[in-house]
């Protein structure tokens, strides 16, 4: 299958910059973001905003959020209170859970244990079924952690092996502090596609620039055709020690696959515009 298919992430853009970005403002970029055509739309949370305050007016966002394209809404929730919120909107397709291979992370992104959490993933999922909706489970850390925790791929594996057991056929291996190399890339992804083929396997990669296309490529070579990405590589982790390390730009996919041939469902006019107001947004919001 000759084509790649983008999730573009204005949230984690956007969910880390202290300065509260005007609804209206925030709104309008999102339904820029809408009409260029990207497969689905990572354009907000609903979570608690004492936990990410920039994301507080998702609920007066969404309902005004028009597609005009075939692309998909997707709002990460951290609860069941949360996924309840989420299911409220008709024009929301998808629900995103973090799910972290971390026990420490786990608990200091959702407060919650991992045992906890695939609990929670088991509630929402049924959440899920009853209202049309489908959930994509983020599994964090999937590369490595800062914590000095025990990783390796099989542990990956197994989570990934027992969100399949659970009927979740979105899992996005992300690479939350940058750490991620060509090599378990490849590892990960070519394991999991081979054994679980039927799983909708997605990269959301943090990277420096200079290693973004290579990384790409590796995930590409592998099997996976669904990428996570921002406009600009803005957003990321906080945690990541480099400055420098944030989401891979989506610019950056978008060069790999005119190198490759590689066809994209999106509409270079539309994206332009977009690219414009993403600019002035983050030169004044950072």
């Amino acid at each position: 299958m000759n084509t790649i298919h983008i999730t573009e992430c204005p949230r984690d853009a956007m969910q880390g910059i202290k300065t509260f970005i005007p609804t209206e403002l925030k709104q309008e970029y999102l339904q820029t973001l809408m009409d260029v055509g990207f497969d689905y739309l990572d354009y907000g949370s609903f979570v608690s905003p004492k936990a990410i305050p920039q994301m507080q007016d998702t609920p007066q966002i969404t309902p005004n959020l028009i597609s005009n394209t075939s692309t998909k809404l997707l709002a990460i929730v951290a609860n069941y209170r949360g996924a309840e919120d989420a299911c409220k909107f008709e024009n929301v397709s998808y629900l995103g859970f973090p799910l972290s291979v971390s026990e420490t992370f786990q608990q200091r992104n959702t407060n919650a244990s991992i045992s906890e959490a695939f609990e929670r993933i088991n509630e929402i999922q049924n959440l899920c079924q009853k209202h049309n909706k489908k959930l994509r489970v983020y599994l964090s850390m999937a590369f490595g952690n800062p914590y000095n925790e025990e990783w390796n791929a099989e542990k990956v594996i197994a989570m990934a092996k027992k969100l399949y057991d659970m009927s979740i056929e979105d899992i996005a291996l992300a690479d939350t502090i940058g750490c991620s190399t060509v090599e378990n890339i490849k590892y990960l992804f070519t394991h999991l596609i081979n054994e679980l083929p039927q799983i909708k396997w997605i990269a959301h990669l943090h990277s420096t620039p200079t290693t973004a296309y290579e990384k790409i490529q590796a995930a590409y070579e592998s099997g996976c055709r669904y990428f996570d990405s921002a406009l600009l590589g803005m957003g990321g982790c906080p945690m990541a020690k480099d400055e420098l390390t944030g989401n891979i730009s989506t610019e950056t996919i978008i060069t790999f696959a005119e190198k490759n041939n590689i066809t994209l469902n999106i509409d270079k006019n539309k994206l332009k515009k977009a690219q414009d107001l993403a600019t002035q947004i983050f030169n004044q919001y950072h």
